[in-house]
């Protein structure tokens, strides 16, 4: 039977990751830089990414990363959630490095790129929309693609094209940033129409962008959820301590019912949010299934409790200089990743041949 609890290992790489965060992802500061356009802290990636070996979980250790599973990078996602921490672990981290691992990684290029990830020495992306799904259909490598998440910054491209996939260098390709809703993930366009290394055959190379989107989708609902969390413990706290008519508003009913409504949808994001990670970590037959569960689940729930965290913070939820409007961004903004709720339950539908009325 799958047990879906926490490990001790997994509770240590918790308050490992928590308490970087905490130490150096300060919202403010975040907000600022923003708004400038250059959201990501170069500091906190390289402790999160090179000291602490985050970057290089899900990479085998004779490839260079520590061997973990999906288990754990979910347990980081959760905190970088938590935080809204604004850094390519799941474009990279997770989704280009699924990719790679997916095609043959006794070639050269594949392997030493795999170590150059896992090291945090470098970061690479998907040339896809953010949106795409998993089973959705992929972009022509050799036209302009747009909503590229976090190619502004990454060192190098992964292009799928009509002959293979290709590992491009972002100083070769054209890379034009854009104005996303959540500005602690930047987007842009993404023009690498020829050149790079080719890394696998175009059979080999769609089935490995679909693996990478499928990680992508099933560990991003662990972002989602670790944002829920805390914007559920934010509002419990805000209320509890906001008084009106001499007590607590937390107090009152109708606030208390809200609440708890979402404390139950939280704690069932979580149920689907670990199904699917461990279904990718043991590589389950009903991986995609597991999948489309937490994606149509979660993504729902985050929008959910984000806005609830707007809302009964009241006035202050509102204002740039509270943290929840960074949440609500990011919440909206994760629940088109990777394809759309809606898309989710479509695929879902087809996997378990329920058809629709």
């Amino acid at each position: 039977m799958t047990d879906l609890l926490y490990s001790e290992t997994e509770n240590d790489l918790r308050a490992a990751v928590r308490s970087l965060v905490a130490a150096r992802g300060d919202t403010t500061a975040l907000a600022a830089r923003a708004e400038a356009g250059s959201p990501g802290d170069p500091r906190l990636w390289t402790s999160l990414a090179t000291e602490m070996g985050a970057a290089g979980l899900l990479v085998p250790e004779k490839l260079g990363g520590q061997g973990a599973s999906h288990r754990e990078a979910a347990v980081v996602l959760e905190e970088l959630g938590r935080g809204v921490v604004a850094a390519p672990y799941l474009t990279s981290s997770v989704a280009a490095t699924q990719t790679l691992l997916a095609l043959d990684t006794e070639t050269e290029a594949v392997a030493a790129l795999l170590g150059a990830l896992a090291e945090g020495r470098r970061t690479a992306v998907l040339a896809v929309p953010l949106s795409t799904a998993p089973d959705g259909p992929l972009p022509d490598g050799r036209a302009r693609v747009t909503g590229v998440a976090d190619a502004a910054t990454a060192d190098v491209l992964l292009v799928l094209r009509a002959d293979g996939l290709y590992a491009v260098e972002a100083a070769e390709a054209v890379v034009e940033p854009l104005t996303p809703l959540d500005l602690t993930r930047p987007l842009a366009a993404v023009a690498a129409t020829d050149g790079g290394t080719r890394l696998a055959d175009a059979a080999g190379g769609e089935a490995a962008v679909r693996r990478g989107l499928l990680a992508g989708a099933g560990l991003l609902a662990s972002e989602q959820l670790g944002l829920a969390e805390w914007c559920l413990e934010e509002t419990v706290r805000h209320t509890a301590e906001r008084h009106q008519f001499n007590r607590p508003v937390g107090s009152f009913q109708a606030l208390k019912h809200r609440m708890a409504q979402l404390w139950l949808e939280v704690v069932s994001a979580r149920a689907a949010a670990r199904a699917a990670a461990d279904a990718l970590a043991t590589d389950s037959a009903d991986a995609a299934v597991s999948v489309a569960v937490a994606q149509a689940y979660c993504s729902r729930v985050a929008v959910h409790a984000a806005e609830e965290c707007v809302q009964l913070h009241g006035g202050i939820g509102m204002t740039w200089e509270h943290p929840a409007h960074l949440y609500l961004k990011r919440a909206k903004a994760d629940e088109i990743a990777f394809g759309a709720p809606g898309r989710h339950k479509e695929t879902l539908a087809a996997l378990v041949d329920l058809r629709a009325p």
